[in-house]
């Protein structure tokens, strides 16, 4: 029986074990024990009193190391049900929460079986749909239509705006634009993202005054995939000094979660096969690639930075490969 850490209820049980990730797991000094070499590895670990709540959020978030420096002792045990541990962590990044678990609490609730075979049929694309469409003339371009796409397994609803004459002499100039509420809405300098969706829009709306046209596809993986709330715990940890990939790690979390397959499956339903992509990231043209959508021409789509966003800029460009 698992508990997840983040969301357990103020009178959760007391445990002695809880199930970590093995970067999480790092950072409490059990790199040297068994599984806990291995940074993407779940990590079951066991502590020599039994965690209450308070104990437990301190080992599950690394935002809270300052405030809470001494924790463990702690042991790291075999594991012997390695697929579950890691279908577990994979839930807890797509429920948005820390991949942290409190394991065998007494007394618990009802437990809810779980087989790692869950997960693929939660995240695979083929359930995608389009659900409705619209009309929508947007600022950039008056001739624009919004397509919302839903999986009946994932309450997040993706989107796709077009923009100009959709026609299949042209090949589209496309830009995948992951969900930004800092960025795209609050106008958030540590990032990028506001300045790259608006500049999109508008080379779209230039392409379709020319006769071309051009989608954007808004997919809902804020944070690269890790949720707002973890994106928040990452932002914590960068004003602590680490740069965004270290803190994605830190956390227990993939620097890089999004789902690009998911975008693939929405432009295969918009009968958009090729594409010309806006991007400086090569993991989304080899993505797209792999996932059958022909990417015909690489875009540039590069910003001037800020002071606030020069460090992540530059973390990008020489941690994650970014072409800028």
């Amino acid at each position: 029986m698992l508990l997840p850490i983040e969301t357990a209820p103020g009178g959760a049980a007391r445990a002695r074990q809880a199930l970590i990730s093995g970067a999480r797991a790092a950072t409490l000094k059990l790199a040297n024990q068994r599984e806990a070499a291995d940074p993407d590895a779940a990590v079951l670990v066991r502590a020599a009193d039994p965690l209450d709540l308070a104990a437990a959020r301190a080992i599950a978030d690394p935002s809270l190391d300052l405030a809470t420096p001494m924790k463990g002792p702690f042991l790291a045990e075999p594991l012997a049900w390695r697929a579950q541990a890691a279908a577990a962590m994979e839930l807890a990044r797509i429920a948005g929460i820390l991949p942290a678990f409190l394991v065998a609490p007494e007394p618990a609730a009802e437990a809810v079986p779980l087989c790692a075979g869950d997960v693929a049929a939660l995240s695979d694309p083929i359930t995608l749909t389009i659900a409705t469409r619209a009309r929508l003339p947007v600022a950039a371009c008056e001739e624009g239509e919004i397509v919302i796409f839903r999986s009946p397994d994932d309450l997040r609803e993706h989107a796709a705006l077009i923009l100009g004459r959709q026609s299949g002499e042209r090949v589209p100039l496309v830009r995948l634009h992951s969900e930004c509420l800092t960025g795209d809405i609050l106008g958030s300098l540590r990032c990028d993202c506001g300045p790259q969706l608006d500049a999109a829009l508008h080379a779209m709306a230039a392409e379709a005054q020319a006769g071309g046209w051009g989608v954007l596809l808004y997919l809902r993986q804020e944070g690269r995939g890790i949720g707002l709330v973890n994106k928040l715990k990452a932002y914590r940890l960068q004003d602590q000094g680490f740069d965004t990939l270290e803190a994605n790690r830190r956390l227990g979390l993939p620097v890089d979660a999004r789902d690009f397959p998911v975008a693939a499956r929405m432009l295969v339903l918009l009968n958009a096969p090729i594409v010309r992509l806006m991007t400086n990231n090569p993991e989304k043209v080899a993505a797209l690639t792999l996932a059958g959508v022909q990417v015909a021409q690489r875009v540039p789509h590069s910003l001037p930075a800020n002071p606030h966003n020069a460090r992540y800029l530059a973390t990008k460009r020489d941690a994650a490969g970014h072409l800028l």
